[in-house]
């Protein structure tokens, strides 16, 4: 999908590869990925993959190994400082660390022959068996709340030891709260925000403060 995603991002003259923007994306991506090791030390040896898409959707997402991209959309609208940049970074790359999309994977798997089985049973045929894909596609579009936490966590640290202010990721969901859904706000639909969210991380920002600190003298 990652493939078929970029070549056609390219036939349609979407795909950036160079300029500030992109310049301004992958510099966060290479100051993050050399502290990955601290989560996963496989994950140093991973194929890190970052693109740019220039369409005007607020959104970013990440696929297992390190495939990350990010669209134009996002940095415009919600005008990302870098160290904003970072916390989407950190937390999208602290969901391939963590697996969460293989784990989401087999769930909806599973649930997707349980529904196709059903629609066999109930006599739909093709029917039921569309039915059945549909659903399995749409539940594996969110992670669960408690992926949705570890990557947030795990994302505020990884930005930290990366040099970039860990209070960012508070001013990035508070971005986020204030969104509407015009324009597509696809980052809204598979991240939920709220204050809870945006509580949680305050809380968290001091314990990862010393780290940005360090980071921030070397």
């Amino acid at each position: 999908y990652y493939d078929q995603q970029n070549t056609k991002a390219r036939a349609q003259g979407k795909l950036v590869t160079s300029g500030a923007e992109w310049n301004r994306v992958n510099t966060v991506m290479q100051r993050l990925v050399p502290h990955v090791a601290t989560f996963r030390p496989d994950a140093a040896r991973w194929p890190w993959q970052l693109v740019l898409i220039d369409e005007d959707t607020v959104n970013a997402h990440v696929m297992a190994g390190g495939k990350i991209t990010f669209y134009t959309g996002i940095i415009r609208k919600l005008r990302l400082t870098d160290d904003e940049i970072a916390a989407i970074m950190g937390h999208e790359m602290a969901h391939a660390l963590r697996e969460h999309a293989r784990e989401r994977l087999a769930k909806t798997q599973a649930t997707g022959i349980g529904l196709s089985l059903g629609a066999k049973l109930l006599g739909l045929g093709e029917l039921g068996n569309t039915a059945a894909n549909l659903g399995t596609q749409l539940l594996s579009l969110k992670f669960s709340r408690s992926d949705e936490t570890e990557a947030d966590l795990v994302g505020l640290e990884l930005a930290a030891r990366a040099g970039y202010d860990p209070q960012a990721a508070v001013s990035l969901w508070q971005k986020m709260g204030q969104a509407t859904g015009n324009g597509g706000i696809g980052f809204l639909s598979t991240h939920p925000t709220g204050p809870d969210r945006i509580r949680e991380l305050e809380q968290n920002v001091p314990k990862v403060q010393g780290l940005y600190q360090q980071a921030r003298q070397r």
